[in-house]
């Protein structure tokens, strides 16, 4: 393959239609050239500003012309015809090029020339040029808005009769136009998924290929829930025999479906699915959900090639189906009757999904609509988080992932959803055994824990250790606002139990809220002596029902308080529960009752009055500060990428060219050669060794295969092997992640100040690491680098070695609209 050429990709247009976008080969001339024959004289003009009879040949031979560094030229094909081509040419500005696009009449208004100019972007900024021209006639309005709505910034001027445009290409994290580019993209990127999603999520037929006529079958169970469940579209059953199952007339084979069917569950075996599938292809079915587990990577790929050629979405395989309560839909083959609600829940793995499905309808949540996409050969989370945020039922997205294909579009889009709905997780693969049978899941790439960590972090996912952690802060979040700060106001009957709540809510990050003095006094006067009330409150066992519901809303009125854990130990003398159930709060409540067999449970009394309930205070600590985490970040800042004035990214990609021009393989730099790389990005170096006093740091990248670079960052020398305090962000880190890296230590306190020491000089470090990032961001050949140790100082911040491996990296637009 030659060093210009684009790979061939699939992707979405604005109605949901899946294309075929590759570059234009020799054999193309006959197509193109027929394509812009077909234009109407009208289009043709506004193409070539002339209806010359030769123009459609010389634009073939144009287009056709073998790859080169200076030009780009690129097809949409639908379905075997096509529909549409992009280029762009050199002007004799350098790093200019003009592009040209021309759009087949028939799909005009359906986005495709906006994709393209997506796709010649992304080869653009690959290829280093700074901008894109262009000249349209005035009455050309279509193709004028195409170039306004990209999301670029568009320079006009009209000379000689012609509209003559500039568009700079956005290149570096750290040009502002480069995220409101990227926002314009995600935001056509979403409409386009949302429309392709709607026969998979919101189909008005369906079609169950593979049931079984006796029960116990995955095909037929599928069949009885989708019959039985209250689905009021059309089913169709194919089964060879002919007899009705469940009800339901069988047809032969999937060949003999009517056309049009909008989804197609297929559980027949592995070896039989490819022919099914093109079948179902063939008979214009719009996505497969195929149940069948058991594929090799041909097999695989055989499959996921035929739903492309057709336009098929695909969830699976090796899944368990779906659901979308809001049409009574229930295509799986869990035991669940799954209640309607608000959680959109999405998985990979089956059982997990069956636990989730298990434990939402026991809290009374209720699911909007449920994916399981086991190997996820094609529909995913990212697909599913961007049906939550449009859907309107949505109110909690939960999710099980155990691979990412995408993780910096992922993030982009949970990020997005997460600043409207909470997004939970669990984190899997957390020890070197979990990451080991991560592993070994069909399509699966595990991702370490650190890096894991990372994603969540930056986009905002309340990330659990346990299904049950997950599970306990769904019950909060489902059912209680926010908590606007981390201090807890603990109300117990217990004195012991109060202080076992004090130490969980210290463990989970928040504070015990120290009661002020108007409130002790109110207090003192409700309770009978003995009591303890400056916090937390021991009410004593003797409590009344009305004296604690009393004391709950007096505690919540303290300006001192955040959120309350209410601590009910059941006694003879009342049934605190209905307290707590009773009580007029204004701040988030979580209950701990010590005699409830559930770890978490709902007390409700009303659809607007419900409280989570714990059999433990340490796990309603953790849902609270869970909650106290999302409420944080929701109102962060994002922050920005800054752009150094000191730094010279040209002088370091000649090194890194240079040097893996001379080792094809890769390896670590010379550390003369290392030195003068960081220094081109003004990370400072010096010969100096640690005094006394003096906070020894290290910080690292490392390229992660799928996530990209990420930053760690963390304590030097021995205490790193002893402590492990480190934090770590995927790049680019913007001003804001920089901060958190450092204030995100064990040893933060060292950094920042205590007991009459001086700061250590927080600028130059958050310098220092924007610098690291910025360098790992614009060099994906880094493969690793290591600044061990770096000295930090009041008067300063600077490294004493840094040590760089380089090897060959494939460009990746994580952000390029694209099917996988």
């Amino acid at each position: 393959m030659s060093d210009y050429a684009i790979p061939p990709t699939y992707a979405l247009l604005a109605d949901g239609s899946t294309v075929e976008i590759r570059a234009a080969r020799s054999g193309d001339f006959g197509a193109i050239r027929a394509m812009h024959r077909q234009m109407s004289p009208d289009s043709s003009y506004l193409r070539f500003f002339s209806l010359s009879p030769q123009a459609p040949e010389r634009e073939a031979r144009r287009l056709c012309r073998p790859p080169d560094s200076d030009h780009a030229a690129l097809l949409a094909w639908l379905g075997g015809s096509l529909i549409g081509v992009a280029s762009y040419e050199p002007m004799d500005r350098p790093g200019v090029a003009e592009i040209a696009f021309a759009v087949s009449d028939q799909m005009h208004g359906r986005g495709v020339a906006t994709l393209l100019l997506e796709h010649l972007v992304s080869v653009a900024r690959q290829r280093g040029l700074a901008a894109f021209a262009a000249e349209t006639l005035p009455e050309n309005v279509a193709m004028q808005r195409v170039f306004a709505d990209a999301g670029l910034q568009v320079r006009r001027q009209f000379v000689d009769g012609v509209v003559e445009l500039t568009m700079p290409i956005p290149r570096g994290a750290s040009e502002p136009q480069l995220d409101s580019y990227l926002d314009a993209v995600a935001e056509r990127a979403s409409r386009a998924d949302v429309a392709s999603l709607r026969h998979l999520l919101e189909p008005a037929s369906i079609a169950v290929v593979g049931a079984s006529r006796t029960r116990g079958s995955a095909g037929r169970e599928i069949l009885h829930s989708i019959v039985t469940g209250g689905f009021a579209g059309t089913v169709h059953v194919v089964n060879a025999s002919g007899e009705p199952i469940e009800g339901v007339t069988s047809l032969p084979s999937a060949a003999h479906l009517p056309e049009g069917v909008d989804v197609a569950v297929v559980a027949v075996p592995a070896a039989e699915v490819a022919d099914v599938a093109a079948q179902c292809g063939r008979r214009g079915v719009r996505a497969l959900i195929v149940i069948t587990a058991g594929f090799d990577i041909a097999a695989g790929a055989q499959l996921l090639a035929i739903c492309r050629r057709h336009g098929m979405r695909l969830v699976g395989p090796n899944c368990l189906g779906i659901v979308n309560t809001s049409l009574q839909l229930n295509a799986t083959f869990a035991q669940t009757l799954t209640p309607a609600g608000s959680a959109g829940i999405v998985v990979q793995s089956g059982g997990v999904g069956v636990a989730l499905l298990e434990h939402i309808a026991r809290l009374g949540i209720g699911v909007s609509s449920f994916a399981s996409v086991g190997d996820k050969y094609d529909v995913s989370s990212n697909d599913l988080l961007t049906w939550w945020e449009q859907d309107g039922r949505t109110r909690m997205a939960v999710l099980y992932v155990e691979s990412f294909g995408n993780p910096r579009g992922f993030a982009r889009t949970a990020r997005r959803l997460a600043r409207q709905l909470p997004v939970l997780t669990v984190i899997g693969g957390r020890s070197p055994a979990g990451q080991r049978a991560a592993a070994l899941q069909p399509a699966a790439s595990a991702a370490p824990l650190v890096t894991q960590e990372a994603l969540f972090g930056q986009a905002g996912i309340v990330a659990c250790h346990s299904l049950g952690e997950l599970v306990a802060a769904a019950a909060l979040l489902s059912c209680q606002p926010l908590p606007e700060g981390r201090r807890v106001g603990i109300v117990s009957s217990a004195s012991g139990v109060g202080v076992l709540a004090a130490d969980a809510c210290v463990d989970a990050g928040l504070s015990v809220a120290e009661l002020s003095e108007v409130t002790q006094r109110r207090l003192a006067e409700l309770l009978p002596p003995g009591a303890a009330v400056t916090g937390p409150v021991d009410t004593t066992a003797s409590v009344t029902v009305a004296d604690f519901r009393a004391c709950l809303e007096g505690v919540a009125a303290d300006e001192a308080v955040d959120a309350l854990l209410a601590i009910g130990v059941p006694t003879a003398i009342a049934d605190l529960s209905a307290a707590i159930l009773a009580a007029e709060l204004a701040k988030p409540v979580a209950a701990v009752l010590l005699d409830r067999p559930d770890s978490v449970s709902v007390l409700s009394a009303s659809a607007k009055r419900r409280v989570p309930a714990y059999g433990y205070p340490e796990t309603a600590a953790r849902a609270l500060g869970h909650a106290a985490d999302y409420w944080a970040w929701r109102g962060q800042e994002h922050g920005e990428v800054p752009e150094p004035s000191d730094i010279d990214p040209a002088a370091a990609r000649a090194l890194v060219s240079t040097f893996l021009h001379s080792q094809p393989g890769g390896g670590w730099l010379p550390s003369a050669d290392a030195a003068r790389l960081a220094g081109s990005y003004g990370i400072p170096l010096v010969a100096e060794r640690p005094a006394s006093g003096d906070v020894v740091l290290n910080a690292s990248v490392v390229q992660e295969p799928v996530f990209g670079p990420l930053v760690v960052f963390g304590l030097g020398g021995i205490a790193a092997e002893v402590l492990s305090d480190r934090a770590a962000r995927l790049a680019p880190l913007t001003d804001v992640d920089a901060g958190q890296l450092i204030r995100g230590l064990q040893a933060a306190p060292l950094l920042l100040g205590q007991r009459g020491q001086p700061a250590v000089d927080i600028a130059g470090l958050t310098g220092l690491l924007l610098r690291v990032s910025r360098l790992a961001d614009d060099l994906p050949e880094v493969a690793d680098l290591d600044l061990s140790p770096v000295i930090a100082r009041p008067d300063g911040v600077h490294a004493l070695n840094v040590r760089v491996r380089l090897a060959r990296a494939t460009p990746r637009d994580p952000f390029l609209r694209q099917l996988r």
